[in-house]
């Protein structure tokens, strides 16, 4: 039986959480049924996402874009479409303004296209446009939760959207290489310290300024206290100056791009993530599978996630007052802290495996394949 060809177009391969995504779904589709390959759009980073693909033995076409408008991506997007005959061509984030031709022009049967966050944010005015003549011309948006596909209803008027809830591979997050302690002493950390932790991009989006303003107005006087920062981005100049407005030199630590993230969740107490908007944040559903309670803004897909003073504290966008209240709260209340992160593990397991959003994607591209199929279309 010849295998359902299924080409991933993304931006590349960083750190975000659309790349993970992308990552963990072509590593965890049926190899019997499935033949996967991707398009990075930028040249290698080197990264662990792409070190992942190397292994799983993924072809991965890496196109060198130059920043900005690169018509060049076109014929070379173009090119592999037609070499490749892909049956289904799944694209992320801004891609579909470079792929959508090609995919029309050689009448690919499937075009899907994930929606990674709401759908005002997702893309800028000529994404928005060339969304919406994709979503007319037969490209399929999937939804990662309730409140994007409330977004793309109202920007683009498309209904019945399929929903598909992230995933993660959880016990990787449950499977520290090295334990609490020595995590700790190796990076400095005091056994007695009480750890939050942000892992994210270091964007406007994002918010850390409110996370560290929150940390300044009251946990950061507790003695042990740290405020744990990792990733990067084009705010860390202004998350520094910040930081050392407030002395908090010894207190707030910017840790870069990790790839210890269980051995970080685990050495952590309680994650933190201040967004002022959100799709369906992985790095939310990785600390609950790690059984670290959370503190988020409500945004997103976030209270899809988390069950407000159940597995987490759930707070307003933007209110420094009420996240320092909520750091306050688990800082000052050990056992609580540790309820709310064992019903986050619970959950977790129960919920967000991977294994759950690949079967999904796979009933989803085998019924759009058949229903073309049965309409006639050629594969290719």
């Amino acid at each position: 039986m010849n295998r359902i060809k299924v080409l991933q177009i993304i931006p590349n391969f960083g750190y975000g959480g659309a790349e993970r995504l992308t990552v963990n779904l072509m590593k965890y589709l049926d190899k019997e049924k499935y033949e996967v390959r991707a398009i990075s759009m930028f040249d290698s980073l080197n990264t662990e996402l792409e070190k992942i693909l190397e292994n799983e033995n993924i072809p991965v076409y890496y196109l060198g874009k130059k920043k900005g408008f690169d018509p060049r991506m076109f014929f070379r997007i173009d090119k592999i479409i037609k070499s490749f005959k892909p049956h289904i061509v799944h694209t992320h984030r801004y891609v579909l303004r470079y792929a959508l031709p090609s995919l029309l022009l050689h009448k690919v049967p499937v075009k899907v296209h994930t929606v990674h966050n709401i759908a005002e944010k997702e893309v800028d005015k000529v994404g928005k446009l060339v969304h919406k003549i994709a979503f007319s011309f037969g490209v399929i948006p999937i939804s990662i939760s309730r409140l994007v596909s409330e977004s793309l209803t109202s920007v683009y008027g498309v209904k019945n959207i399929p929903l598909i809830l992230n995933g993660i591979p959880v016990e990787y997050y449950q499977k520290a290489n090295i334990n609490r302690e020595e995590w700790r002493e190796k990076e400095g950390f005091q056994k007695e310290d009480f750890l939050f932790v942000n892992i994210a991009r270091l964007a406007p989006q994002k918010n850390q300024a409110l996370l560290i303003e929150a940390f300044a107005k009251g946990p950061a006087r507790h003695d042990n206290s740290k405020l744990i920062i990792v990733g990067d981005g084009e705010e860390r100049e202004r998350l520094e100056e910040i930081t050392k407005l407030h002395r908090l030199e010894e207190k707030v630590y910017f840790l870069g791009i990790r790839t210890d993230i269980p051995d970080i969740l685990n050495a952590s107490d309680v994650f933190v993530l201040s967004s002022d908007w959100e799709g369906n944040p992985l790095s939310v559903m990785e600390a609950m599978a790690a059984g670290k309670p959370v503190i988020a803004t409500s945004v997103g897909g976030v209270p899809e996630l988390i069950q407000n003073n159940i597995t987490g504290i759930l707070v307003p966008p933007k209110n420094v007052n009420a996240f320092s209240k909520a750091m306050l709260m688990l800082i000052e209340n050990k056992d609580l802290c540790q309820k709310l992160g064992e019903k986050a593990k619970e959950v977790a397991e129960k919920e967000f495996d991977i294994s759950v959003m690949v079967k999904k994607y796979e009933k989803l591209y085998e019924s759009l394949l058949q229903f073309k199929l049965k309409k006639g279309a050629s594969l290719l």
